[in-house]
């Protein structure tokens, strides 16, 4: 058996060892970053002005007390800085730009977020894409108003990105 939890490094409490406090209070500091965590934003270097708990996604090629941690969640805390590695499908609120982020596996993803659909009060309102809608022309009975709403509707759900 491991030492430390698959997902996230945990330390166990293995029998016998001794000052099991210490591991035990090292798991609780890294489930308070990676139990629903909240970001001041993504940084190579560590900021100046800390508070206890702020947490920070760790920009590729950061330095200083964060060499070597790119793309970790990094969190101050009493014992300094604490590192949770992403898992896919995690999900962080970041704080400044008021959007979820989430760790694919291989990168970030800020306020995007990857869905089958949409539902409100149980009813899909939006589905996989489906093909394109061709904007009304031609014919052989020219129904000016038609067009000109149906070509409005056609260009607000293209704005919105419910259309190609």
């Amino acid at each position: 058996m491991s030492d430390v939890t698959d997902r996230f490094g945990l330390p166990f409490i293995l029998p016998g060892q001794a000052q099991k406090e210490l591991f035990h209070n090292e798991a609780l500091a890294r489930i308070d970053v990676a139990l629903h965590p909240a970001i001041e934003g993504v940084a190579a270097v560590p900021p100046a002005e800390l508070s206890l708990g702020q947490c920070w996604i760790v920009a590729a090629g950061a330095s200083e007390d964060w060499a070597g941690k790119g793309e970790m969640l990094a969190s101050w805390s009493e014992g300094g800085w604490r590192f949770v590695a992403p898992q896919p499908g995690m999900l962080v609120w970041n704080k400044p730009a008021s959007v979820w982020t989430y760790w694919s596996g291989t990168a970030w993803s800020g306020g995007e977020l990857p869905a089958a659909g949409i539902r409100i009060g149980g009813v899909q309102v939006v589905g996989e894409r489906q093909p394109h809608v061709p904007s009304p022309s031609g014919g052989t009975v020219i129904d000016v108003e038609a067009r000109t709403a149906i070509a409005s509707i056609t260009a607000a759900l293209m704005s919105h990105g419910l259309l190609e």
